[in-house]
Order: C-alpha cells, then sequence, then structure tokens
C-alpha cells in the first residue's frame, strides 16, 4: 500500500490556549493521572503561601469537596486582575489564561516583592485554569470585589467587578479538575493532610486549616518553631541525643558567570533508635526527592562523623569508615531552605539542582557539625558510638549474606548435596510436592507409599532448631536446616533495619508447588511440626503468605471391621465410626508413620483424593508470630506470663507419671 505523503509546510500547527495544557498536562503538571491532578492543588496552594510568606494573611483555608472540587482561600492582598497598562492586556488574562506569566519574575526591579518565591514560573494558575471542567476565581482588593468564571479553559462572562465595603482581602480560587484531561480526579485526603502538614512545618507561623466534606471533619496545622515542633512531634521522647538547630545566610552563584542570588538555609537534626527520618524543603515546597539538599546533607554528615571518628581513634586497624548508611539509620534531620534564584529539576518541584546551593549546605552543615560536637562532647561519643554499631552490624549482616549465598549455591543436583533426600520425576513444578518427615523410619514407610512422579521426600535428622531463640549464624551453622533450605530452592528473607538488601528469597525459585509437614500425631510429631514452621516463620515467611505450606494430618485411630479398615483422626470420628459399624471390631491407636504400611501411608497421607491436608493460612500469620515469640522466642518474661495466666488451661495434659 502506498503511504500518504503529506507531510508538507502545512503540516506544522501549533497549540493554542487550553489546548496547550489539555492535550498533554503531563508537559506542564508532570501527569495526566492522580500525579498531575494533586499537583493543582500545589500550584493554588504556592500563590497563597508566597503572600503569606511576605506578611500579608497568616490563615489559609483549604476545602475538599464531595464532586471532588478543590476551594483555596487566601487573606492575602488579592491577586491583580485589572488591566496592565504595561502589557496591555486585563492581569486576570495573564495570570489564568497565558503561560509564563506573573508577578514573581522581576526581582530587580522589585527585590523586597515575593524575594523567596514558591511560585516562581507562572505557570500554576493558568495550567490548573485550562486543566479544569470549571474553575471560579474570588478576589477582594482595594475596595472591590472581582469575579471571573471559566468553563473547559475558557472565559465566560469576563471580568466582574463591584464595590467591596468591607476590610478584608485576598484570594479564593475554586476548581473541578476535569475528567476530560486527567484519567483520575479523586485525590485522597491523606495527600491533603500530608500537604498542608508540610507547608505549615516549614512556614512558621501560618495556620493551614483544612476542611473535608466528605468526611465533615476539620484540620489545622500549625507550628510556631517550624522545623524544630516538627522534629519534636515525629521524635517525641524516642530520641538519645536533644534536637539541635542551625540556621544561616550566605550570597553566591552557579558559575562565575551568572548572576549572584541569595540564599537562606535552616536544619535541625538528632538521633535516634526508633525513627529515622529526612526530610528536604525549599522555598516552602516538599523537595520528595531531594536533589541539591540531600546531597549535602549526605557528603556533610559522612565527612564530619568519619573526621570525629578518627579524632577519637574508634576505628580498629584496617577498619574501613563509615557509610551515610551507618548514620541513617539513627538519623532524623529536616532541612528548610530559601533561595532568590532556584532551578528545579521540572515543574513539579520534587528536587533542586543549584550547584551553589549543595555547595554552600554542604559548608555551612560541616561547619555546624564541627561546633556541636566541640560543644556537645557526650551526646556526639554517643552518636559515633551508636554510628559504629549500625556499621559493623551492617557488615556483619553483609558477610553473613555472602556467606549464606556461598552455602546455597552450587550446582543443582540435590541428589548429591543433600543426604537421603528423595526427589521426585516430574520437573513441573506446579505438580512436585516436598513431604519434610521424622527420621529414617518414616522416610521408609512415606518412600514406599508416595507417587514418585510428583511426591519427593525430605527427612530431618532429630529436632532441628528453635529458630527463634538462635542467631542467624548459628541457625545457619545447622545442617539440617542448611539442606532443607537447599530442597526448598527459594533462598531465605534476611531483611533487618540494618541490612535493607540483605534478602536471598526468590519465590520463583521455589521447586514445589506445596510444602507438606509431616509427623507423627504425638507430642513429639506436633514439636517437631511447631519447629519447622518456626523456622519457615523466620526464614522463609513469604511461603506462609503465599499459600505454599501445609501440615498433613496423621490419623489418630485404625478401626479394622470385617476385614475393612476405618481411620479417625480424632475421637468425635473415632465416636461416629464406631457408631455405624454393625459387628466386632478392633481398635489400635496409631503407630508411627515409619511404622504404617505403605498402602496405609498412601490412602490417609499421601493420596490427593483421601489425604487430610491444612494450608497453614496468611491470616494466621500474625497470632502464630505472637505466640511464637512468647513461647519460643528469647522473651522469657513474657513466656513466664504467659504460662501465669494460662497454664491451668493445660493441667490435665500434663504427664504426671
Amino acid at each position: 500500500m502506498q503511504k500518504n505523503d503529506s507531510y508538507n509546510n502545512d503540516s506544522i500547527k501549533s497549540l493554542k490556549g487550553a489546548e496547550r495544557v489539555r492535550f498533554s498536562p503531563a508537559s506542564i503538571l508532570g501527569s495526566d493521572g492522580l500525579e498531575g491532578c494533586s499537583h493543582t492543588l500545589v500550584e493554588i496552594l504556592a500563590n497563597s503561601i508566597d503572600e503569606a510568606r511576605e506578611g500579608f494573611g497568616k490563615v489559609i483555608e483549604v476545602t475538599r469537596y464531595k464532586d471532588k472540587s478543590i476551594r483555596v482561600k487566601d487573606y492575602g492582598r488579592g491577586c491583580p486582575l485589572d488591566y496592565n497598562e504595561k502589557e496591555g492586556r486585563y492581569n486576570w488574562e495573564l495570570v489564568y489564561c497565558e503561560l509564563y506569566a506573573g508577578g514573581k519574575y522581576d526581582n530587580n526591579t522589585n527585590p523586597e516583592n515575593y524575594e523567596y518565591s514558591l511560585g516562581l514560573n507562572g505557570l500554576g494558575c493558568c495550567a490548573t485554569q485550562y486543566s479544569s471542567e470549571f474553575m471560579d476565581v474570588e478576589v477582594l482588593r482595594g475596595g472591590f470585589k472581582y469575579n471571573l468564571h471559566f468553563e473547559k479553559g475558557e472565559n465566560i462572562g469576563g471580568l466582574n467587578k463591584e464595590p467591596y465595603i468591607g476590610t478584608e482581602t485576598g484570594t479564593n480560587q475554586r476548581w473541578l479538575p476535569d475528567l476530560e484531561v486527567f484519567n483520575d480526579i479523586d485525590i485522597p485526603l491523606e495527600f491533603f493532610i500530608s500537604l498542608l502538614r508540610r507547608q505549615a512545618v516549614v512556614n512558621s507561623g501560618v495556620t493551614f486549616k483544612l476542611y473535608d466534606e466528605e468526611s465533615d471533619e476539620n484540620y489545622e496545622f500549625f507550628y510556631e518553631n517550624g522545623i524544630v515542633d516538627y522534629m519534636k512531634e515525629i521524635v517525641g521522647e524516642n530520641a538519645f541525643t536533644s534536637i539541635a538547630n542551625y540556621s544561616g545566610n550566605t550570597k553566591g552563584r552557579d558559575r562565575a558567570d551568572a548572576p549572584e542570588y541569595k540564599l537562606k538555609m535552616e536544619f535541625a537534626f538528632c538521633f535516634s533508635n526508633s525513627v529515622s527520618l529526612l526530610e528536604y524543603y525549599h522555598n516552602s515546597s516538599f523537595l520528595e526527592n531531594g536533589g541539591a539538599p540531600d546531597k549535602a546533607v549526605r557528603n556533610a554528615f559522612a565527612f564530619e562523623i568519619d573526621k570525629y571518628i578518627r579524632s577519637l581513634n574508634k576505628y580498629t586497624k584496617n577498619e574501613q569508615k563509615i557509610s551515610f548508611q551507618d548514620i541513617q539509620d539513627c538519623l532524623v534531620c529536616v532541612t528548610n531552605t530559601a533561595s532568590t534564584k532556584t532551578s528545579y529539576q521540572h515543574q513539579t518541584k520534587k528536587a533542586i539542582t543549584n550547584p551553589f546551593i549543595q555547595s554552600a549546605m554542604t559548608d555551612f552543615i560541616k561547619r555546624s557539625l564541627e561546633v556541636y560536637f566541640i560543644e556537645n562532647k557526650q551526646q556526639a561519643d554517643q552518636i559515633v558510638n551508636q554510628i559504629l554499631i549500625n556499621k559493623r552490624s551492617r557488615e556483619s549482616a553483609e558477610k553473613e549474606r555472602l556467606n549464606t549465598k556461598k552455602q546455597l549455591s552450587g550446582g543443582t543436583d540435590l541428589m548429591t548435596r543433600v543426604k537421603k533426600f528423595v526427589d521426585c520425576d516430574s520437573k513441573d513444578i506446579s505438580k512436585r510436592e516436598l513431604y519434610i518427615v521424622e527420621g529414617d523410619s518414616a522416610l521408609g514407610s512415606v518412600k514406599l507409599g508416595r507417587d514418585a512422579e510428583f511426591q519427593a521426600i525430605m527427612p530431618l535428622r532429630g529436632k532441628i532448631l528453635n529458630c527463634l531463640k538462635w542467631s542467624i549464624d548459628r541457625v545457619f551453622s545447622d545442617d539440617v536446616i542448611m539442606d532443607l533450605i537447599k530442597v526448598l530452592g527459594c533462598g531465605v528473607e534476611l531483611e533487618t533495619k540494618r541490612s535493607k538488601k540483605a534478602s536471598l528469597f526468590d519465590l520463583n525459585a521455589l521447586k514445589w508447588n506445596k510444602v507438606i509437614i509431616c509427623t507423627d500425631a504425638d507430642y513429639d510429631g506436633y514439636q517437631i511440626r511447631t519447629l519447622v514452621l518456626t523456622m519457615f516463620y523466620r526464614l522463609c515467611p513469604t511461603l506462609i503468605k503465599e499459600g505454599k505450606v501445609y501440615i498433613a494430618e496423621s490419623p489418630l485411630f485404625e478401626i479394622v471391621s470385617g476385614g475393612k479398615s476405618y481411620f479417625a483422626y480424632n475421637e468425635a470420628e473415632k465416636t461416629k465410626i464406631l457408631s455405624e459399624i454393625k459387628g466386632k471390631y478392633t481398635i489400635a491407636r496409631s503407630k508411627g508413620l515409619g511404622e504404617n504400611e505403605p498402602e496405609m501411608m498412601w490412602e490417609t497421607t499421601m493420596n490427593p483424593l483421601t489425604r487430610r491436608l491444612i494450608k497453614v493460612m496468611p491470616e494466621d500469620a500474625e497470632l502464630t508470630a505472637r505466640y511464637f515469640d512468647i513461647l519460643l522466642g528469647n522473651n522469657d518474661q513474657a513466656r513466664k506470663d504467659y504460662i501465669e495466666e494460662n497454664g491451668h488451661l493445660y493441667m490435665d495434659d500434663l504427664d504426671l507419671m
């Protein structure tokens, strides 16, 4: 088929008016999904915050309506909307219908006007208006009330201006994000709460009020002392150092031929073994991705703390220096900066890239920490001691991970690597079953009773270690546990606070569709079953969550009548069977698995059509974890308390001989 050659001079077109945003909202707002929709609130709120930062209006009100529309009202000077002689257009057209138009560009002409502004690009109001199903604007300014109404990026009815007698001033904007622009406009309440709380943190003295029409709940956020009060709220009593706070001002440029600009810096920090937090703010914007401030904090803290450790001669011989990860594990740090020139990564303002801000903050934090270590010797020593503990724990966990990986690596022939393991013939993982049984005697009967096509057997040599009582090092020195892990094939989960990347677990590498714990129906068998479950709970909890672990029920009684055997798995079943038998019968308490005939093993325990399997359910994990920790863990006091409270319930089960 011949292609249509229609690409010519008339093919080039430019988007105009609302099309510039509605056609591709992601280019301005970062996304055509919920993230972009949420950013419209950030943009409108930024202008109200800028007014409050300049000292005009100390209260900002936000409403989340049931119809998904949003209102932001401030008590600032009111956005200028009248005719602009210089531009030859009305200001309302520039603000709400023109990209890259605003009152915050020329700080040289108006050095005191929006010197440290969050909204500098002149995009926010226009981009929000263009991407909305409707937008209503009310401004009180200079004795007049101004009203504007927009629908899908178009103004309806022009500017309505009338005298206003009251003394109140400010800007009140309500808009409904358009589902023709965004694929989701249901901004969750949590986003509103998080955004306003963070703005209150870095705008000390400004009150942010939120009303949620859907829940009919009111919220108010106010931090008189900014980031210091915020850190007190986050840390509470869980810090082992007091909160330190430093601030400073400087000037600089991003390169030698670039203009100089102002920078204000503040950071607060403390150390805690319960909380860790890094948050960065610039010109009131929360920098989710950090950028320059994040690099400054990491470089400065790592440099100064390493220097202090060396001054105390705390490193052992040939010991590697600390990493920032060792510091971050117990660091709570919030930075708040403002500059008269800011380079954001993009319009969503999640990171800044100014080279001068990074270098200035690095130097400022280094100097502040140097002073802190001199003035707070006792706390400084506590800090470095904890960081060295973090470091050595991390290195130990990494060594442990590598050793475990080495132990679990090797060839795929499990028959040659694991003693007495009996594999099955099928390679189809969706059919393969692994029976974990007690000892050699059970191995023999289960081996003879199984279907060798899809059922494999892993015998345990005695009782395995209690994995909740022993250290990971001790657990991995146990041959029985290591053999079982090798047979499973999926590795282990070792993630800890100190070692976030220590996991060697891969569910896709599991070699079995079902892992079945098969033990005798007696106290020894129950104990072994519990210890195996404990191992799964600590080393491979995902197997339980994914429903891969089962318990094979073994019958308690064999009842023979008229040459036919009946199997009862509990007393109630025994009573029921006996009531239905017409004639003589004999009852035998079930023997151990090792003494069962192969036919009995197949019928009662291994035949998928007649066996009884109990799936270890994910919803049981929390309750199981609680009792595992109490009864099998290292908390002796909790175990003692449990026995005192519940011991009388088990008196009938005591062996009094």
